[in-house]
Formats: C-alpha cells, sequence, structure tokens
C-alpha cells in the first residue's frame, strides 16, 4: 500500500489511456477497467482506436486509446472529459488535450517527447503543453521507457520486448494513484500470457515497479479511493458487448433445446462475436467463417430450415450485402437473427468509429414489401438480454429478426452479473406436429395459427412433413407457387400483419423521470447511458423532463403513439441525421411535436453538448 498518508476519497473519476498504436493502451486499458469492475465498481468503457493496421509510429493518425469511466455508483456512460490521461507520446497528447478537465492529471513519457516526437506530432514549437494551451492541467513528466528497461534489465527480453512491457509501467501507476490492487492485475496478466511464462514476469514486473516508483517518490500529493458498491450477491465478469450478444445467442438456444448456428464473415467491429462463439463447441455452437458476407446469411437460412437457432453477425457494409437473403428470409418465414453492429458509414466509411446510420436499412433495406422484427440494444450488458429476446421474437413467430447494437457498445464494457438462467422464460417454436398430430396430409407449409398468423415449423425429418419452401411467392392455401393478384396481395398484408401483432408479445414502453413534464427525451440502442445522465443533469437544474429509450422499433410497444402524444415537446436524440424521428412521424402522421438531435461524428455524445442542446429546445417558445 502507498506511504502517502494523503487519501481522497471521491465517487467517480474518468481516466484515458492513450499511445501509438503500439503502446499496447488498450491491453492497459481492459486490465484497468477488469481490475476495478472486480474490485467492486461500477465501470463503463471506449476503446477508440484507428482504422489503419499500423499508421506511423508517433503520428496523429495512430493515436490509439481506451477510456474508462470508474465509480461507486451512477456510471452510465464513458464519460465526456478525462480526469486523468496517460499520454505515452506527443500525438496522443495532442489528440486528447479537447478531453482534458480542469486540473486534469496528464501522466506522459518524457523519453518519448523529444524534439523528433514533437515533430512527428507537427508541434511547431517545444513546449507541448503551452502550445496546446493546457495551463490548466497537471503534468506529470515521468521516464516511462527508460525506467521500465532499468525494471527488466536481466529479464531475458530482448530490448524490443522490453519497450513492449512500458504500458505495464505507466498501468502501474495508475494502479497506485487510484489504490488498485495489483494482486487482482497479476492474476489477469498471468491468464492473458498463460502460455508465455517470461511475458507474465516481466509485465507483472514493470507493472510492480511503476506502482512502486509512484508510490516511493509521492508522484503526486495525493492519491484517490473509490470505494466499492455494495452489489448483489453473485459472480460478476466485465463483459463487452460483442461478448454478451455471444452469450445471449448461447442462452436463448438452450432455452430453445437447439443447436446454435452462426454463418458469419468478418467485419469490425463485428468479428469479436464470431470469434466467442467459434470458442464454445463445448456447448454444441457451430459457428462458420464463411467466404463472403452472402453465404453467411445463406448458410445460416440454411441450418434455419434445418432445425436451428440461426444466425449472422455483420456490420453496415455487410448488411447491404446480406439484403437479398434477408428477403428471402421474411419470404419463407423462417427464424434468423441478424446482428448488426453499426460503424461509421457510407461504404467503409470510419470502420472502428460508432454510429447509428444502419436503422433506415434495418427498416426498409430490401426489395418489395419485406417486413421484420428490428430491435436495438442500449448497453454492453443489454447486448445480452436483447440477443436472447431477438432469439426468443424469431423463433416463436417465425420471423427474421434485425438486432441493432453499435461500435460503442460492442467494444464497450461494463461489470455483468451472470446471471440465472431459472429467471428466463422458455422459449417454444411453433412446432407443425404439436397441432397437426396424425393429420399430416391436411398439412401444407403456409398454413398458419388464425391469432398470431405465425406459420408452422416443419423442420426436415419429422415423419410425414416432407415440404419444400422458396423465395417465389406460395397460394396461400396450396402453398404452391402462385402469381394470383388477390393472393398476392393476402399474402403481402398477411406478412405485415403478423409484425405488427407481435406487439402483444412486447412489454410497454417505459419512461422514467418527472411524471407531470411537458417535455419527453427519446432515444434508441447505444446512446441509453449518456441520454440518461443527460436527463438526469436537466431534472437536477429544476427542469421537469421525462425520458424513453426505445429497445423495439419494429413493431414498435403498443403505447408508443399515445405516449408520445403526451407531451408538448418531443426530443429524439440520435447519432444520425433523424431516422428514428422520421420513422415515428410516418408512422404516426398526427404527431406535430417532435424535434430532433442529430450528430454524426462517430464519436459517443458527449453529456453537456446533449444538457445544453435539450435546455435550448424546451426553453424555445
Amino acid at each position: 500500500m502507498p506511504t502517502n498518508s494523503v487519501i481522497t476519497d471521491i465517487q467517480q473519476v474518468t481516466i484515458r489511456f492513450s499511445g501509438d498504436s503500439g503502446d499496447g493502451m488498450q491491453l492497459s486499458g481492459t486490465l484497468f477497467s477488469t481490475l476495478s469492475a472486480i474490485f467492486g465498481n461500477e465501470i463503463a468503457t471506449f476503446p477508440d482506436f484507428p482504422a489503419e493496421i499500423r499508421a506511423p509510429q508517433g503520428s496523429l493518425q495512430g493515436v490509439s486509446g481506451y477510456q474508462v469511466r470508474i465509480g461507486a455508483k451512477d456510471v452510465y456512460n464513458s464519460g465526456d472529459k478525462t480526469d486523468v490521461l496517460v499520454a505515452m507520446n506527443p500525438a496522443a497528447l495532442k489528440v486528447n488535450a479537447q478531453y482534458l478537465k480542469r486540473g486534469s492529471i496528464v501522466l506522459y513519457d518524457t523519453d518519448s517527447f523529444q524534439k523528433k516526437d514533437l515533430d512527428k506530432a507537427l508541434y511547431t514549437t517545444q513546449d507541448p503543453f503551452t502550445e496546446l494551451k493546457l495551463e490548466h492541467v497537471q503534468p506529470v513528466g515521468v521516464a516511462i521507457t527508460s525506467l521500465t528497461k532499468a525494471s527488466l534489465e536481466g529479464s531475458g527480453l530482448e530490448n524490443k520486448d522490453m519497450l513492449r512491457c512500458k504500458n505495464m509501467f505507466a498501468l502501474g501507476i495508475v494502479c497506485w494513484l487510484f489504490n488498485r490492487p495489483l494482486e487482482i492485475a497479476d492474476m489477469l496478466l498471468q491468464q492473458k500470457f498463460a502460455k508465455k511464462p517470461l511475458l507474465v514476469q516481466a509485465n507483472i514486473k514493470a507493472m510492480s515497479d511503476g506502482y512502486n516508483y509512484g508510490n516511493n517518490i509521492h508522484l503526486t500529493a495525493s492519491t484517490y479511493r473509490i470505494e466499492p458498491i455494495e452489489g448483489s450477491k453473485g459472480f460478476y465478469i466485465d463483459v463487452n458487448g460483442n461478448t454478451a450478444t455471444a452469450y445471449g445467442l448461447i442462452a436463448a438456444a438452450e432455452k430453445a433445446g437447439l443447436q446454435l448456428f452462426l454463418g458469419s464473415y468478418p467485419i469490425t467491429p463485428a468479428t469479436d462475436i464470431l470469434q466467442e462463439l467459434a470458442k464454445r463447441k463445448d456447448l454444441g455452437v457451430k459457428a462458420l467463417q464463411m467466404e463472403d458476407e452472402i453465404a453467411g446469411i445463406t448458410s445460416s437460412i440454411g441450418a434455419s430450415f434445418a432445425g436451428c437457432l440461426a444466425a449472422t453477425s455483420t456490420s453496415g457494409p455487410g448488411l447491404a450485402l446480406k439484403s437479398e437473403a434477408l428477403g428471402l428470409a421474411v419470404m419463407t418465414e423462417l427464424p434468423l437473427v441478424v446482428i448488426d453492429v453499426q460503424r461509421s458509414g457510407p461504404s467503409t466509411g470510419m470502420p472502428t468509429k460508432s454510429e447509428q446510420t444502419d436503422l433506415n436499412q434495418a427498416l426498409y433495406g430490401r426489395n418489395g414489401e419485406s417486413p421484420l422484427v428490428v430491435m436495438a440494444a442500449a448497453s454492453p450488458t443489454d447486448c445480452f438480454e436483447s440477443a436472447f429476446e431477438a432469439s426468443k421474437i424469431a423463433l416463436e413467430h417465425m420471423t427474421p429478426a434485425v438486432l441493432l447494437t453499435d461500435g460503442y457498445i460492442a467494444n464497450g464494457s461494463s461489470a455483468w452479473k451472470i446471471p440465472d438462467m431459472k429467471d428466463y422464460p422458455e422459449i417454444k417454436p411453433p412446432y407443425v406436429e404439436k397441432y397437426y398430430k396424425g393429420d399430416a396430409e391436411k398439412w401444407r407449409p403456409y398454413m398458419r395459427d388464425e391469432e398470431s398468423l405465425v406459420r408452422y415449423w416443419g423442420v426436415p425429418g419429422t415423419p410425414g412433413f416432407m415440404h419444400r419452401i422458396g423465395g417465389l411467392e406460395k397460394d396461400k392455401l396450396t402453398s404452391i407457387i402462385s402469381s394470383n393478384p388477390e393472393n398476392h396481395q393476402y399474402m403481402v398484408d398477411t406478412r405485415r400483419k403478423k409484425i405488427e401483432k407481435i406487439a402483444d408479445f412486447i412489454p410497454e414502453q417505459k419512461v422514467v423521470g418527472d411524471k407531470d413534464a411537458d417535455t419527453l427525451i427519446v432515444g434508441w440502442g447505444g446512446t441509453y447511458g449518456h441520454l440518461l445522465e443527460a436527463t438526469l443533469r436537466i431534472q437536477a437544474s429544476g427542469r421537469k423532463v421525462a425520458f424513453a429509450h426505445f429497445r423495439h422499433i419494429s413493431p414498435l410497444p403498443k403505447n408508443t403513439h399515445d405516449l408520445l402524444k403526451k407531451y408538448k415537446k418531443v426530443i429524439v436524440a440520435e447519432q444520425n441525421n433523424g431516422q428514428f424521428a422520421a420513422y415515428l412521424c410516418g408512422k404516426y402522421e398526427d404527431l406535430g411535436n417532435i424535434h430532433r438531435f442529430n450528430k454524426v461524428e462517430g464519436q459517443p455524445f458527449k453529456v453537456s453538448e446533449l444538457v445544453e442542446g435539450f435546455t435550448k429546445i424546451m426553453e424555445a417558445k
């Protein structure tokens, strides 16, 4: 423990690890957030890295960052500005200068702030803090590179391998600053480098020496302590959205008694779902990396026809490629879960940045009248709940379901209590043999339940229920190919009504905040934490406001129209140019109270900007 006698208790802190792409900032940030979650703090993280595999070393384009906000309670997002910045080079300082609070601690590697390093980052002077007008921060210079090499002298590592450990020396200093227990970090490093014991020892030593360095020289006037929260008993892990999505699919397959099949193709930022499910052969999961996006979804459609819980994962460009096959899944009325981890577009866009710009594509991006279910997860941990529910809806209502997440929550993480699956409902697909016992001769593939309009699932191999389906329109009675105009109108209407009826099986939309508010803030997807905190700040300023965050988009909850009509002003906030707002106005043409707040920067909302923008709309006549 530190000998520094001044320990300041704080409720929350936001820390950003930043450096070159090869400096290991993602690993340092992940370790710090994980050990904080294990310690008992609430966490929210934001990995922010460049799309380039290896930008020029020390360049502005190559800066990689990992932001983590930890607290005793009320951690809703990864934070706007940072209390502590770890800057491993001048480029990291320049890129992140805009995110520094007044009084922020800037821990920087003096060895990497030489003239050549400053030139690479396009500084015009040799005084980066003055040039960036950072008189309001607390610079803490440490010769991290030199101290790391001294720490690992005689370790048996080559010089380049020693230098790769400097992120651990920096992490050790941050652990000292915030009184983090190194024993947990040691355990995490042993797990990370289990097959490389020499690296385990080197990283642990570098981290320990960084901790001791801060302790021995009293690097700052005070260290800080964030007390752990009193959480409910259970087993907690630090989980990101992609992993939670994979777990949600596995849980749904278990509850349905089906094998999980994922046909997918690697694409940033969705690839981790494929990689996680590929590890789960022990649970009977079949995850196939296909040759392209089209093969990914069509293999999943085949697996669905064969009786699996079938899924495919992608991002925006891949969803565009899957659109024709997705229409086939609509026409054949087969259960399918499509996970779209949204990123900046159009085209290749900014592959490592997050947006909410795929909503129109999910709702309408197919030829013909092609209705399906669209849902959106709200947080890293909610990805589990949403994946489970999307699977349940797809299986029980015989429809494709698109689950929208985004890069922010897919890569970001939160502390997650592993759930007890006894608390989750059974999933009961409409198997044909349950409804046509001993009466297979009367069954046809597009016969359906009169109330829900769900067609029955005849899994191949079920005795007596041999059949074929396909992309051509079918007769509503005989299920053979039909071009009859009246029949086509009937089938188009029936597919639409089937999706609309799912509103009877989903919860009504909830609202939090002031019951007598005149203004309702509306959001969907991964902006939940930012919008909730903005709502709470507006309330704390004395204004009345309410907040509704939508998970179910198609169909919308049954009470949506009545809910929106109650308020004088409805502010729809999105990281696009107003797609959900336009969708609501199209659904409910009598709404005249919709206002929009839109930003498309590839970066998360800033709560301060939301509060300012919402307040202006609320005060406008």
